[in-house]
């Protein structure tokens, strides 16, 4: 009788190092990159659960992303699922990451962005060609007004609220 996934997973639940080792090479067909027990154990068991109820090629998410951005890529894109359906090898088909081309931190370009500073409200705006707009001047960054607002050196985005410190905090 066929174990059920839950029994299956439980059973990798009690298995040492070795033999969830084991179970990786049969999962996957390839050594485990780590000996380590509670990876195996949900490396393994993820696995069995997605093959099990199903899951998506790990390019899916890099095709769906080009194609929803209408890039140029969008025809290399479609070519390659076709030539990948019709089995040729992977190194003869073409992946691409899709970098987006400005700071996710920052607004859209014609966006404003707004601070609170000594009493007075400074207003920034974004300007198309990656640069900002203040007080009737253009700057090419955000530090360069962080610095002409409070007189000292900045970081701009933590300064204008966009990004946090290390510590969690703004």
């Amino acid at each position: 009788m066929k174990k059920t996934l839950r029994e299956r997973i439980a059973a990798l639940a009690a298995m040492n190092v070795p033999a969830l080792r084991e179970e990786h090479r049969k999962v996957f067909g390839k050594d485990p990159a780590s000996a380590h027990r509670q990876f195996l154990f949900r490396k393994t068991a993820w696995r069995l659960q997605a093959d099990e109820e199903g899951w998506q090629p790990d390019g899916l998410l890099e095709r769906a992303r080009a194609i929803a951005r209408n890039s140029p890529l969008r025809n290399r894109v479609i070519s390659n699922i076709k030539k990948r359906r019709t089995g040729l090898p992977p190194e003869q088909t073409a992946v691409a990451t899709i970098e987006p081309d400005r700071d996710p931190r920052l607004p859209m370009p014609g966006g404003w962005i707004m601070k609170q500073y000594k009493g007075r409200t400074h207003v920034v705006q974004v300007l198309d060609d990656g640069r900002f707009a203040y007080n009737d001047r253009r700057y090419t960054s955000l530090s360069a007004i962080a610095q002409e607002i409070t007189g000292t050196k900045w970081n701009g985005l933590l300064f204008f609220g966009l990004t946090e410190k290390k510590n969690g905090r703004r």
